[in-house]
């Protein structure tokens, strides 16, 4: 994990420099990843097209594999609200949690947010969403971050992302009752 951390964070780094992709969060799983990013010039698609391939060339030259690094090309969904965002956020950075590896966010060693939270080097480009300007204290953001949303909550974020654009189901033809709530 520390060789695809390194790996991952150098590429991240270029495509942030190359395409100017504005990266807010990115958390690093065994078998997947994570990246909550943006792309003013549109160029998303193109940047994530060099990521994912030259990870996958880095990644397969130091394991000696001579098959295809990743399952598919990358999803995206976009995130049209500050609340979804934030469903979103939280949903990336929990992810560790929700696999059993770790007990709260900031515990996860691959993770953006240690940097962030000035625990670590920033080894991810992070640019400052606001998000943390909206809480009174760090203290109180690491709460709603390790605060276990119910099951039926978190799954409709997980349906939420794999759409093309994120939105939420409605509930017996209402808006969710995550539309007012950022879980």
């Amino acid at each position: 994990m520390n060789l695809v951390w390194k790996t991952m964070t150098r590429q991240l780094h270029f495509i942030h420099l190359a395409y100017g992709v504005r990266i807010h969060a990115f958390v690093l799983m065994s078998n997947h990843f994570h990246l909550i990013a943006r792309a003013p010039e549109g160029n998303l698609s193109e940047a994530m097209q060099f990521f994912m391939s030259e990870t996958g060339k880095d990644l397969r030259d130091w394991s000696d594999r001579i098959n295809r690094t990743y399952g598919s090309r990358f999803h995206r969904s976009l995130i049209s609200s500050p609340l979804y965002y934030l469903h979103a956020y939280k949903y990336v950075y929990r992810n560790p949690i929700e696999a059993g590896i770790c007990k709260s966010v900031e515990d996860y060693e691959f993770s953006s947010l240690k940097g962030l939270l000035g625990e670590g080097p920033i080894e991810v480009p992070i640019f400052d969403d606001g998000n943390w300007e909206n809480w009174e204290s760090r203290t109180q953001t690491l709460n709603w971050l390790n605060t276990q949303p119910d099951r039926g909550s978190w799954e409709q974020v997980q349906k939420a992302l794999k759409k093309e654009v994120f939105k939420l189901a409605r509930q017996n033809n209402r808006p969710s009752v995550l539309e007012n709530d950022a879980l």
